[in-house]
């Protein structure tokens, strides 16, 4: 046993000539350094994350802005094309509406022909002949001719006084029958 202990003695021995050596010194600067380029580099990270941090910000807010007016300029685009299609749309619509209204006026003027309702044309037609009438009558009377431009403007004041002078008579005709009853 005492072999042994001497062994391991020896072994200490060793192992402290070889923790004393050049290659142990080269190994406890290495790993010195190593220590302290970490710490450099935690103490770098540090003091430049903020201002890395700043700068993603940044650089985050202009592709933002970037983005937003792409966005802007596409749904400008897009509400341009809606616009235009709605315009086209219109004016189909206006057209179809346009002709939709001329039948139904071709419609009713055949309708109320079949009723015996004169139409615009037949009312100036009558309207010019009674201007006609009135004027030769007058000639014949002697009388000068009247204005007939207050008469074209005027159709449905002549139509209410043709309609009060037909009353008239047989209004009067009433009240003689009554007295005589």
């Amino acid at each position: 046993m005492v072999k042994k202990i001497q062994k391991n003695g020896s072994d200490k021995q060793a192992s402290a000539q070889a923790f004393n050596s050049p290659l142990s010194g080269a190994i406890k600067d290495s790993a010195q350094q190593i220590w302290l380029a970490g710490l450099g580099a935690f103490s770098k990270a540090q003091e430049e994350g903020g201002k890395a941090f700043e700068s993603l910000v940044k650089e985050g807010l202009s592709i933002q802005r970037k983005t937003q007016a792409v966005a802007e300029e596409r749904i400008s685009e897009a509400t341009n094309k809606v616009s235009s299609m709605a315009t086209d749309i219109s004016s189909k619509a206006s057209g179809q509406w346009d002709k939709l209204e001329s039948i139904f006026e071709e419609r009713v003027a055949k309708a109320l022909n079949k009723l015996g309702v004169p139409s615009a044309r037949d009312v100036d037609a009558l309207i010019k002949r009674i201007d006609a009438l009135n004027q030769h009558v007058q000639q014949l009377a002697g009388k000068a001719p009247a204005k007939t431009a207050a008469r074209k403007a005027a159709p449905a004041k002549k139509a209410a006084a043709a309609k009060k002078v037909a009353a008239k008579p047989a209004a009067r005709k009433t009240p003689r029958k009554a007295a005589t009853a």
